[in-house]
């Protein structure tokens, strides 16, 4: 799941993450790992224009200092930036921090990418908002060298060129796993092609499968024959019956409806779900959380 507070836009926040603290996210945190969950993802944007604000708002937390100060609360839950606007950043800078997050972590880093959508946000970093696919291209692949085992990586491209230059401590994983997200055209061929897994943008399930197609044949096509994660985003989640007003998008019911709606997304092909659950209250979103994680997600295998 992605973590709540840390961003608050207004599309999925909830009115009681306008108040919250610290020891709410940490809170939470804990019982995404001690219930069992795989991951928890944290956003990234640098700031955000005026234009914007009201819908976005302007509360963003920094994924790398987010997810390390959380990875010491925690001891298996996976941390994953969901996504990293990486083109924002040399590739260099990213790699100190996100190592470094996998090392404190031991481990536990799924660095997730995607290009970015704010203009402004490049413009006042100095970057060419145009051209940021290509630039995303050759970011992934100058961040696989610098995240790999190499205490002294080398990579040349077009924008970006380094060797000779030493960075530790290394990563503990010997490769993290970068997964693409984004669900346009081009985001779906630059997760085939250069990801090591997959989370879409919002797609409504009947689109999924023609995604999944997509990637899988872009793959071959490319004769791409490692390992590869699908993800997907789930609708919001009600455990039980709410008796509160929980929008028409959100699933609800018991356990056992809830499971049987969810495994038609590992019918597709889909590896894991994110998921989001509706609540009013970070005592009734741990209470979401522990209920899913012992009645409803030993259903989906």
């Amino acid at each position: 799941m992605q973590l709540p507070i840390q961003s608050q836009s207004t599309l999925y926040t909830e009115p009681w993450e306008a108040d919250a603290t610290v020891d709410d996210l940490v809170e939470i945190a804990r019982t995404a790992d001690r219930t069992g969950f795989h991951y928890l993802a944290s956003c990234d944007h640098v700031a955000i224009p005026r234009r914007l604000a009201d819908a976005m708002s302007t509360i963003w937390y920094d994924p790398v200092a987010t997810l390390s100060f959380l990875a010491g609360v925690t001891e298996r839950v996976l941390l994953m930036s969901h996504v990293a606007v990486v083109g924002l950043r040399h590739p260099l800078a990213t790699a100190k921090q996100y190592a470094t997050l996998d090392h404190l972590s031991g481990g536990r880093l799924i660095l997730g990418v995607g290009a970015g959508h704010v203009p402004e946000e490049f413009e006042a970093l100095g970057v060419d908002f145009a051209r940021r696919g290509p630039l995303l291209d050759e970011t992934i692949d100058a961040l696989k060298a610098a995240l790999g085992p190499e205490e002294y990586p080398e990579f040349k491209g077009e924008r970006f060129a380094f060797a000779g230059l030493g960075q530790r401590p290394r990563p503990a994983q010997e490769r993290v796993p970068v997964w693409v997200g984004g669900s346009s055209p081009a985001a779906v061929r630059r997760a085939a092609l250069k990801g090591d897994g997959w989370l879409p943008q919002g797609d409504p399930r009947e689109e999924m499968p023609a995604r999944l197609a997509r990637i899988k044949a872009l793959r071959a096509e490319a004769g791409l024959a490692a390992p590869f994660t699908f993800g997907a985003l789930t609708e919001p989640l009600y455990i039980g019956e709410p008796g509160w007003h929980v929008g028409r998008r959100t699933l609800t019911g018991s356990p056992d409806a809830l499971a049987d709606s969810l495994r038609a997304y590992g019918a597709m092909g889909v590896h894991q779900l994110q998921v989001r659950f509706r609540s009013r209250s970070r005592a009734e979103l741990t209470d979401q959380m522990a209920a899913f994680a012992a009645d409803v997600a030993p259903h989906l295998a």
